[in-house]
C-alpha cells in the first residue's frame, strides 16, 4: 500500500511537471509568433511593407499553419506527444532564429512559413497530452493552466521584444526568443522520461491503437461539434491578436511606445479567463450537475460575457477600451478551454489529436478570412465595427452549434489514475 501511494504521489508530481512544461512551451509558441507584429515599424522600414501587405502577411501565416494541420493530428497520434512535441519545438525555434538571417522578403516569408508549420503542432499535442496523461479530475484544471499560457506569451512579448530590438537590433530579438526553445527542450526531455498514460502501465508513447482516418472522423457529430465551434470562435482570437495594437493606435492616436500597455492589459485578462474556466467546470460538477449541463452552462456564461465587446468602439480612452476588449478575451479563453475540455472528454483518446487538428485547421482558416476582411474593412472606411459585432455574437452561435450536434455530451475518457 505504501509503495502504491508513493508511486501515485510521484506520478502526480510528474503530471504537474507535464502541465508546467506544456505551459511554457505554449507561452514560447505565442512569444515567437508575436515578434513580427511588435517589430512592424522596424521591419516596414527594412522591407517596405504597407498596411495592406501586413494583412496579407498575417493571413499567409494562418493559411500555412492551417494546411500543415492536415498532417499534424496524424503525426501526434502516431509518433506520440513526447517525441512529436519536442521535435516541433526544436524546429520552430530554429525557424524563429532564421528570421534574423533573412536578407530578402522571400527568405523572411520562408522562415514565417516554417515557423507556422512547426507551431501548428502545439495545440493538438497539448490536448493529446491532457487526454492521455491526466485523469478527468485533473484534466480541466490542467487545460485551463495550459490554455492561459498563450496569453502569457502575448503579455511578455510587448514588454520584452521592443526593448530587445531597440537595444540590440531586430535580429537579436528573433535570435534570443528562438534560442529559449532549446532551453525548454532540455527540460522537456528530462521531465517526461517517466510519465505514464492514465489507467495503464504502458510506457509513454508506446504504440497506440490507430486513429480513424479524417474521412471517417468528419462524419462523427462529435468531430463536427468541435470543428464548428472552433470555426466560429478562433477567428476572434486571431483578429484581436493581430489587430489589437493597430486598433489602439488608430482609435486613440497612440504612438509605438504607448500601444504595448493596453495590449498587455487585454492579455492579462485573457489569461485569467482561461484559468477561471479550469475551475468553473469542476465547481459546477461538484454542485451535482451532469457533465453535459456543467460544460454547456460554463460555455453559456462566457458567451454572455463577450456581448459588450462593441462598446470598445465608443470607449473614452484606451484604458477603458482595453478593459472591454480584455473582458472579451477573458470570455474567449474561458469558452475555448471548455471546447478543449469537451474534446478531451467526449472524443476517444486515440483520436483527440486528429480531432483537435481538424478544429484548429478550421479555426486558422476562419482566422485568415477575418484578417483579410479586417484589412478590407479598414481600407474601405468601415473601420473596426463589423469585426467587433461579428466577434460578440460568435460564441452564442458556437454554443448553439455544439448543442445541435451533441444534445448530450457523453464522457468516454474517464479513467482515473
Amino acid at each position: 500500500m505504501a509503495d502504491t501511494t508513493a508511486t501515485d504521489t510521484a506520478q502526480r508530481a510528474i503530471r504537474i511537471g507535464l502541465i508546467a512544461l506544456i505551459f511554457f512551451g505554449t507561452a514560447l509558441n505565442y512569444l515567437d509568433r508575436q515578434v513580427l507584429a511588435l517589430l512592424k515599424p522596424m521591419l516596414q522600414a527594412d522591407f517596405g511593407w504597407s498596411d495592406q501587405d501586413f494583412a496579407h502577411f498575417g493571413s499567409s501565416f494562418q493559411i500555412a499553419a492551417a494546411f500543415s494541420l492536415l498532417g499534424v493530428g496524424w503525426f501526434i497520434d502516431r509518433v506520440g506527444v513526447r517525441w512529436g512535441y519536442g521535435l516541433a519545438v526544436g524546429i520552430w525555434s530554429l525557424a524563429g532564429m532564421a528570421h534574423a538571417l533573412a536578407s530578402s522578403v522571400q527568405q523572411f516569408v520562408a522562415a514565417r512559413v516554417a515557423l507556422a508549420v512547426a507551431e501548428s503542432v502545439n495545440t493538438p499535442a497539448a490536448i493529446k497530452a491532457a487526454a492521455t496523461y491526466l485523469p478527468v479530475k485533473e484534466r480541466s484544471v490542467g487545460l485551463g493552466v495550459i490554455n492561459s499560457a498563450s496569453n502569457i506569451g502575448a503579455i511578455v512579448a510587448p514588454l520584452a521584444v521592443p526593448a530587445l530590438a531597440l537595444a540590440l537590433g531586430w535580429q537579436a530579438a528573433f535570435l534570443i526568443t528562438g534560442a529559449l526553445g532549446f532551453v525548454w527542450l532540455l527540460f522537456w526531455w528530462l521531465g517526461t522520461a517517466k510519465l505514464k498514460p492514465v489507467g495503464t502501465p504502458a510506457v509513454i508513447d508506446a504504440p497506440q491503437e490507430r486513429a480513424d482516418p479524417w474521412r471517417k472522423l468528419i462524419k462523427d457529430r462529435r468531430t463536427l461539434a468541435v470543428i464548428g465551434a472552433k470555426t466560429l470562435t478562433d477567428l476572434v482570437w486571431w483578429f484581436i491578436l493581430f489587430w489589437a495594437p493597430d486598433f489602439f493606435a488608430r482609435q486613440f492616436s497612440l504612438g509605438q511606445g504607448e500601444i504595448g500597455y493596453p495590449t498587455a492589459i487585454v492579455y492579462v485578462m485573457a489569461a485569467a479567463g482561461a484559468l477561471s474556466s479550469g475551475f468553473l467546470f469542476p465547481a459546477l460538477l461538484s454542485r451535482g450537475m451532469t457533465e453535459n449541463r456543467a460544460r454547456k452552462s460554463s460555455m453559456f456564461f462566457y458567451a454572455l460575457l463577450i456581448l459588450p465587446l462593441p462598446l470598445a468602439l465608443v470607449a473614452p480612452n484606451q484604458w477603458v477600451a482595453a478593459l472591454v476588449i480584455g473582458l472579451g478575451l477573458f470570455a474567449h479563453q474561458g469558452f475555448s478551454t471548455n471546447i478543449f475540455g469537451m474534446t478531451a472528454d467526449i472524443v476517444p483518446a486515440r483520436q483527440v489529436g486528429s480531432v483537435i487538428a481538424m478544429g484548429a485547421l478550421a479555426g486558422n482558416l476562419s482566422g485568415a478570412a477575418m484578417l483579410e476582411f479586417a484589412g478590407w474593412a479598414l481600407v474601405t472606411g468601415l473601420g473596426y465595427a463589423p469585426m467587433f459585432l461579428m466577434s460578440a455574437s460568435a460564441y452564442l452561435l458556437a454554443l448553439g452549434w455544439i448543442h445541435l450536434m451533441q444534445p448530450r455530451l457523453v464522457v468516454v475518457n474517464s479513467e482515473e489514475a
